[in-house]
């Protein structure tokens, strides 16, 4: 799972311009909206969901409660990933990386 981490981590520093950081600036339990934290906003919250519906063929649902919980970290982001991959090895299904 720290390789997901730290391929999510590189993801949100592409995509959001965050060239002032690196991946191992981010915590992986950090809050991500948070002043204490990373500090992103609620654009970069649509921006996330948009790279990791790309880079790993995530289904988010934007009225699901748990939503929010899954994007309040690095470690909850990786968790989100690994649990709609899991499906996808278990039934014999493959994905292929920028379908």
């Amino acid at each position: 799972m720290d390789s997901l981490k730290l391929e999510i981590k590189q993801l949100l520093i592409e995509a959001l311009d965050l060239e002032d950081l690196t991946p191992a600036d981010i915590d992986d339990d950090a809050p991500l909206f948070d002043t204490d934290g990373i500090g992103l906003d609620s654009i970069d919250a649509l921006e996330i969901g948009i790279v990791l519906r790309k880079h790993y063929q995530l289904t988010i649902a934007a009225n699901d409660e748990r939503t929010r919980e899954h994007f309040r970290s690095i470690n909850t982001l990786a968790a989100l990933v690994a649990s709609q991959r899991e499906p996808a090895h278990e039934s014999g299904e493959t994905t292929k990386k920028g379908e």
